[in-house]
């Protein structure tokens, strides 16, 4: 193993830490310089500025999904009162016209808790999503996980068209999880998988036994028609995949993720392919954020200027022209 991949592993590792989560939110000295390296990853910390920073997206012609952070939440008053959150957000977002989908974590809204609990707050979020014509995507978690979420998505689905679901390219179960979830309603979004997993349940990141499940999957879900979002900032995967792209299909979309992706929004953007900005917001950043440092542990030195910064701005680069 390298020293980056030793590196990365380790700030895996601090990503999993909720207790070092808790000691940095708690103390000011730490915060706020944690603040700065997040923000750059980060769409804001309240339902109002993710929503603001949606519409510059949304001006540039782009798609977003909205993520209010959060996970394992274990206390059942805390997922209800977490999923008002998510309720507002639909809410405004449907009042401010956004062009946008609602994503969550199934831990977020107490399926750690109960997962009958899960399931009735994540059906109220179904239902507000339905009426603010929003697409609902579940996010997938750590592989201990995925037979809960699989579980909760199957449950929705009988009742609602417009819920999609995260596949973790990395998870060997996928090759068995994927035909079956093609047999279900909403969107199908393929990720890699950024969870620190064992090689007995996932391919080792950056692996090319990853590489080639991610292509296979991807291109079956590109020639299958159903609706997807192909999910990587991996150039050279999209320049593979683009002869499956049939632009006249409707149904599959390129996501990236805010503070990231710049090269592959103007590649999108010259060959025509609708792409979708991802913008997660609110407090609870830090295991996303440790987790997007450690799939290139070089992000540690930006992290360290952004820390650093006297003004809190992160030099963010320059976005690509907006669609003509």
């Amino acid at each position: 193993m390298t020293v980056m991949e030793q590196a990365a592993q380790a700030m895996r590792a601090l990503a999993l830490d909720e207790g070092l989560k808790d000691r940095v939110a708690a103390d000011p000295a730490l915060r706020e310089p944690a603040w700065r390296v997040a923000e750059r990853y980060v769409g804001g910390r309240t339902v109002p500025e993710a929503l603001a920073r949606a519409a510059l997206v949304n001006a540039e012609g782009r798609s977003v999904t909205l993520d209010y952070m959060g996970e394992s939440c274990r206390d059942a008053d805390l997922a209800a009162a977490e999923t008002e959150v998510f309720l507002d957000l639909s809410r405004q977002a449907a009042a401010r016209g956004t062009d946008g989908s609602v994503s969550l974590d199934l831990s977020h809204l107490g399926s750690v808790v109960d997962r009958e609990l899960g399931l009735a707050n994540a059906t109220r979020l179904a239902e507000a999503t339905a009426a603010g014509g929003q697409e609902m995507m579940i996010s997938m978690e750590g592989s201990d996980r995925t037979d809960l979420i699989l579980w909760t998505h199957e449950r929705l689905c009988e009742r609602f068209d417009h819920i999609g679901v995260t596949v973790q390219a990395r998870l060997h179960r996928t090759a068995e999880d994927l035909p079956r979830l093609l047999q279900r309603p909403g969107r199908i979004r393929l990720v890699k998988g950024s969870y620190l997993e064992p090689e007995t349940v996932a391919h080792p990141r950056g692996s090319r036994e990853l590489r080639a499940a991610y292509l296979a999957y991807a291109t079956l879900l590109l020639d299958s028609d159903h609706l997807c979002s192909i999910a990587t900032h991996d150039l050279d995967l999209l320049d593979e995949l683009r002869r499956h792209m049939r632009r006249d299909s409707g149904a599959y979309e390129v996501e990236i993720l805010l503070g990231l992706g710049v090269d592959q929004l103007r590649t999108m953007r010259d060959h025509m392919h609708p792409v979708r900005e991802y913008i997660v917001f609110g407090t609870q950043w830090w295991l996303y954020v440790w987790n997007r440092i450690a799939e290139d542990p070089a992000r540690l030195f930006q992290a360290l200027v952004d820390a650093t910064r006297d003004d809190g701005h992160p030099s963010i680069p320059e976005a690509p022209q907006p669609v003509k």
